[in-house]
């Protein structure tokens, strides 16, 4: 007896690979630019999309991770650009931000944030913005609850890669890494993730109605 595993793929073979920012790009500027100008201006776009919700930050006295709105440009840069151009803009967005710009939260930037206690979520960041990437792709971002679902799943990764790091890094245990880096952003984090999981159905229904250039 062998167990059904149920397909990744939620849209036909044809449109596999599309994502949101490929129909966001107008018909007349695409023809006039390479694929490869086109992509790199898209990550470009990214990386600054999530630069500027960092910097919405508010410090925490009590703990080294601040609340930002970082999550919330993860998750809405990967789904729409997918799994490499996504990766790539968030991968882009914190070497910005090692070579000592002030690309992150709080206005910080180099190195030493990276070896810091939230030297983790940033590199979360990376593989989160890939994976939800990868799930629209496969189309989960077309309807609301397979868009919940990329996006919840983004989520855990960006925790699954920042608290191990901040128990290492300040010498938690990991249940005080818990309590200091996640419980305090479930609210917060749920509030964000479910208006990045909005954004992708209703930009979806907008490129259904608009008139076709394609």
């Amino acid at each position: 007896m062998s167990l059904a595993i149920p397909s990744l793929n939620r849209v036909p073979v044809s449109e596999r690979g599309l994502t949101i920012a490929d129909f966001l790009v107008p018909i007349r500027v695409a023809e006039r630019v390479s694929p490869l100008l086109r992509n790199v201006g898209l990550v470009i776009a990214g990386a600054l999309l999530i630069y500027l919700t960092a910097r919405v930050a508010i410090p925490r006295p009590d703990s080294p991770v601040p609340y930002t709105l970082q999550t919330f440009g993860i998750l809405v840069v990967g789904g729409a650009l997918g799994m490499r151009r996504g990766g790539t803009a968030a991968a882009l967005y914190v070497l910005l931000g090692v070579v000592g710009l002030p690309f992150f939260a709080e206005g910080k930037g180099g190195i030493t944030v990276i070896w810091g206690a939230t030297g983790g979520y940033l590199l979360g960041f990376v593989l989160a913005a890939a994976v939800v990437g990868r799930l629209a792709e496969l189309g989960w971002d077309r309807r609301i609850g397979g868009s919940l679902g990329a996006t919840l799943l983004g989520t855990v990764v960006i925790y699954a890669v920042g608290v191990p790091w901040l128990a290492a890094v300040t010498g938690m245990t990991l249940g005080e890494a818990l309590a200091t880096g996640v419980v305090p952003f479930l609210v917060v984090d749920a509030v964000k993730l479910l208006a990045a999981a909005a954004v992708f159905p209703a930009a979806w229904w907008v490129v259904g109605r608009r008139p076709s250039e394609r």
